[in-house]
């Protein structure tokens, strides 16, 4: 059940990030929107099957995990040994914090690291996955204290973001700009509500059960 309660948590968060950039980068948007149509079409709902060919949203998602990880700081480790980290002592016993939204805007690993630009994961970046293999992208942590919600958060995180984008045009009051300010939390929320006002994109029969 904590498990379950988590993925949601951070589900949660990771969808409201993500459309706020969206709503935020208009063109991006629209893209993704064309490759869903393109592939799904406009007569049923995205299915699971789908995602693998949806590449620019799949990039639109690792881009939103990079920029706001589900949980900006990792899970603790602890120093089994002395050692030294760039030059510091690290004293056997000693608890260590990985610090995943750094290392995510690293300028080092990451141009424009501040800048939301899903393609890097189509390109530069094409390689990496969310699975924490690379160690400078490490949304969900990595080896054996990866995150154990991963395969039921990114689920949860694909059909849900994909069929909103699928049915649904997305706007801002007066078109204005939506806050991007950070809250305080485990999971890294919006300091402020994200307010959207929503149109059908599709006929009226697919919003009927």
């Amino acid at each position: 059940m904590n498990l379950i309660v988590a993925s949601i948590d951070t589900t949660s968060v990771t969808l409201t990030w993500a459309l706020s950039l969206l709503l935020n980068h208009t063109e991006v948007l629209k893209r993704v929107q064309k490759e869903i149509d393109i592939h799904v079409g406009t007569t049923r709902w995205v299915e699971e099957s789908d995602i693998k060919n949806l590449v620019y949203f799949q990039a639109i998602v690792k881009e939103t995990l990079r920029l706001y990880p589900p949980g900006p700081l990792l899970v603790p480790r602890e120093s089994s040994e002395d050692c030294y980290v760039g030059g510091y002592l690290v004293p056997r016993g000693t608890q260590l914090l990985v610090n995943a939204w750094k290392l995510h805007r690293d300028p080092c690993i990451w141009e424009n690291p501040c800048e939301f630009r899903p393609e890097r994961f189509l390109t530069s970046h094409g390689s990496i996955d969310v699975r924490g293999q690379q160690f400078e992208y490490v949304p969900f942590g990595s080896g054996r204290r990866l995150c154990p919600g991963i395969s039921s958060g990114l689920q949860m995180v694909h059909l849900t973001l994909s069929r909103l984008l699928q049915g649904f045009s997305f706007s801002t009051a007066m078109n204005a700009q939506v806050d991007m300010s950070e809250g305080l939390g485990l999971t890294l929320p919006k300091a402020t509500p994200l307010e959207v006002v929503l149109a059908p994109r599709l006929e009226h029969k697919m919003y009927q059960h």
